[in-house]
């Protein structure tokens, strides 16, 4: 499938605010492709992509996730919107018809992140975090870093800033996202 008939697609089925994100994150993702040397098309198609699996409600989550038999654990089970990364990943093949590992593992990591994330993965994370219609205290510092900074220096302030608001919240973190941090600064 073509990516404009990708976009029409998304389009009939997402609401207008979520579709307008996923274009926000789709050229927000082929910035930072081009930024950091990552494949500009995956990025492109990933980023639109990315939250495909939010035509469904959240209280649908586990059900999708299970006719996909698609493993989840305590953490996902008591906040299932985190599944719709994973349906999500799944989706752009049985609905987008795209068969790519890359594109289905950023999509997979782009809510919580996950150990060993390639740059795709980060740009993904990142670009859903910072992309035009996001709007919330610190976005323009975390737009600065995307602009100024090195991938995993920007992502690790995203990382930090995702777990201040979680923390503050009081709900759960998922290990995910406590790996990704951990990893970068192991390699820092």
């Amino acid at each position: 499938m073509e990516f404009d008939e990708m976009k029409s697609l998304l389009a009939s089925r997402l609401k207008k605010g979520r579709y307008k994100h996923s274009l926000g994150v789709s050229n927000t993702a082929v910035f930072l492709a081009g930024r950091f040397g990552a494949d500009v098309h995956k990025a492109r198609i990933a980023g639109l992509l990315h939250d495909c699996a939010r035509e469904f409600p959240n209280e649908a989550m586990l059900a999708e996730a299970q006719k996909r038999s698609i493993a989840y654990t305590e953490v996902e089970s008591s906040m299932p919107l985190l599944l719709h990364a994973y349906i999500g990943a799944r989706r752009i093949h049985e609905c987008y018809g795209v068969n790519d590992g890359e594109i289905a593992q950023a999509i997979y990591r782009h809510t919580v992140g996950g150990r060993n994330m390639t740059v795709l993965d980060k740009i993904i994370y990142f670009s859903d975090m910072i992309e035009p219609t996001r709007a919330y205290p610190g976005v323009e510092e975390l737009r600065r870093l995307s602009r100024e900074a090195g991938l995993d220096e920007a992502l690790l302030a995203g990382f930090n800033q995702s777990i201040t608001f979680v923390l503050k919240e009081n709900h759960l973190i998922h290990p995910d996202t406590i790996l990704a941090r951990n990893e970068i600064l192991l390699r820092g």
